[in-house]
């Protein structure tokens, strides 16, 4: 095994190159360039070449008097330490070319969890279907991302732009000839740029991903016709251990509520509290996958604690249909709520 793994040597000159072109890359994205600043960046690239460095990388292209055009300025030089040669120059051309081309690949890549949100509104926020989306939309946009990436890699390998403008495949073209070249250098650009491109990915996903479970039950609460800024977040004044996640008052009557996708043993905590609490009505909502008969008994019967799970978990099991004090989250409506908490003292 040691003797296969000596034999897995990057050649050091193109872990070099590829070496560089990342830091080229990242740095460029670090810079946060407008379409403007790119056009002008490259026309100085054309216009300088190596000569820059004799500029003292005076950038006579319009960086603003700032503090962020300060910032931009330094990333800049910072790549301006790896560019010796002409052969540098190409890549930095190159790089900047797929750096200009990336936020193109990443809009596309989030159409599909565009597309995934459109399927949400057809589905009950509390459903297993709709957890089931909301846990792969992150996902999602990652895969549909490298996988868009290594199409378009393709595309410039084989010159197949039929799909493009004119204008478009001129640029296409260029950047195919430019990627045919660096490649014979030993440049790997599909991997190198997935390098970049899925970091690019992973920060827009965070911030654009979407609500989790307890800002969907919220949602569901207020939609019923609980006001908003009634619905608050406190622990429970006996048990310091235990927090609502949603606690108010409806009637007269005080609610307390507990979100918790999976029960695990989380559920004790929960249902101790229940002997404690002055609360009028404690209610669990889960999605149910992990609601055994034995757990749902000693949640409802022993605690005295209303339990509400995802509607696919209720209609599949028939013990929970049989219990009390067990219900479908579609069942989760302000007249409900008004019923169960006059009825429960």
């Amino acid at each position: 095994m040691n003797q296969q793994l000596r034999k897995l040597k990057v050649p050091e000159q193109k872990l070099d190159l590829n070496l560089k072109f990342y830091f080229m890359l990242k740095h460029l994205v670090k810079t946060k360039l407008t379409d403007r600043q790119v056009l002008q960046f490259k026309e100085y690239l054309n216009l300088y070449g190596t000569c820059w460095l004799d500029q003292n990388a005076s950038f006579t292209f319009a960086l603003p008097q700032t503090k962020g055009g300060e910032n931009q300025k330094g990333y800049l030089l910072d790549i301006y330490t790896f560019v010796k040669t002409k052969e540098d120059i190409k890549l930095l051309l190159f790089a900047l070319n797929l750096y200009a081309i990336k936020d193109l690949l990443l809009e596309e890549a989030k159409l599909k969890c565009l597309l995934l949100q459109d399927d949400l509104l057809k589905l009950h926020p509390l459903s297993i279907q709709y957890d089931k989306k909301t846990l792969v939309t992150p996902y999602t946009t990652r895969v549909n991302g490298a996988l868009l990436a290594l199409l378009f890699f393709n595309k410039l390998e084989t010159q197949d732009f039929i799909f493009c403008t004119e204008d478009t495949i001129e640029f296409f073209n260029k950047l195919s000839k430019d990627a045919s070249f660096l490649c014979k250098q030993g440049l790997e650009p599909n991997q190198i740029f997935m390098l970049m491109f899925s970091e690019s990915i992973y920060q827009s996903v965070r911030s654009t991903s979407g609500s989790n479970y307890e800002e969907r039950i919220k949602s569901v609460l207020v939609n019923t016709g609980i006001p908003n800024e009634s619905i608050t977040k406190i622990h429970d004044a006996n048990d310091k251990s235990t927090e609502f996640d949603f606690f108010f008052t409806l009637e007269g009557k005080t609610i307390g509520i507990g979100a918790k996708r999976t029960l695990r043993e989380r559920y004790k905590q929960f249902i101790k509290t229940a002997h404690t609490s002055p609360l009028d009505l404690m209610i669990c909502i889960t999605l149910g996958v992990d609601a055994t008969e034995d757990k749902v008994q000693t949640i409802c019967r022993q605690h005295n604690v209303l339990l509400f799970v995802a509607d696919e978990i209720y209609q599949e099991r028939e013990y929970l249909q049989q219990e009390q004090n067990c219900y479908s989250v579609n069942d989760l409506t302000l007249d409900t709520l008004k019923k169960l908490a006059n009825s429960h003292n």
